[in-house]
């Protein structure tokens, strides 16, 4: 089996449970109700949609651990973590099949939403280059907290405790920007918090601008805890 076929592997076991299906529903339902009822899109009278993917960050504490808390963890459960590491692939490819899997995932649930944007355009002139910006931001986003869960599920026993440590995780980080409102810290701590913080990478995409600085934020989140995990399997090989 080569990192094609554990790929494809992996994309059939979210999708032969009801797993994918509760995701894929989840995320679709609370982002629209949120934007046409809580957000006011329609009486605001504003062609963006900065309110829809505002939430994007604290839907993703929820939904992303229940893509990958099941990742290693079920593995370990089911004891098929030590056939995996027989097959003819490095570590690097093991990891990064099932971190592409979970990916493919989280495209097809933002594939979804395009209805949204593409339905709102006859309302008016939205801008197609910041909504392309905004999905962009919001896949690296995703991705980021992707590796994040999937590193944590490698160290976990089961799936309730990598889901539950990585909605611990995901959330510290996307919300540490913000400990300036519940403490006094220093200016310079300050600012440290917010450049470790998700929200704050993701304001920019949020408004359709790619930095190329929030890029590399997120690229170097994803490399960091793609890279744990594969030190965990080397451990436990």
């Amino acid at each position: 089996m080569n990192i094609i076929g554990l790929y494809k592997k992996e994309i059939k076991s979210y999708f032969n449970s009801p797993i994918a299906y509760l995701v894929v529903l989840f995320f679709v339902l609370i982002c629209n109700v949120y934007f046409f009822l809580f957000s006011q899109f329609v009486a605001r009278n504003v062609a963006n949609l900065r309110s829809y993917f505002a939430l994007m960050p604290l839907i993703f504490i929820i939904l992303i651990p229940s893509i990958t808390m099941r990742s290693w963890a079920e593995e370990k459960k089911v004891g098929t973590a030590e056939l995996l590491f027989t097959l003819p692939l490095t570590n690097w490819e093991l990891v990064l099949a099932k971190f592409l899997s979970s990916l493919t995932l989280l495209a097809i649930m933002l594939g979804i939403t395009v209805f949204v944007p593409i339905t709102l355009s006859i309302l008016g002139d939205f801008e197609s280059g910041q909504i392309i910006g905004e999905y962009f931001g919001t896949l690296l986003l995703g991705a980021a907290g992707l590796a994040i869960g999937q590193f944590i599920s490698s160290i976990t026993s089961n799936q309730i405790s990598a889901y539950i440590f990585s909605v611990v995780a995901i959330l510290f980080i996307t919300l540490i920007g913000d400990i300036s409102f519940f403490m006094n810290p220093t200016a310079v701590l300050s600012k440290i918090f917010s450049y470790l913080s998700f929200s704050f990478h993701f304001e920019s995409f949020r408004k359709g601008l790619i930095d190329t600085r929030d890029m590399f934020y997120f690229f170097i989140i994803i490399f960091y805890f793609l890279y744990l995990n594969v030190k965990v399997i080397n451990l436990r090989k």
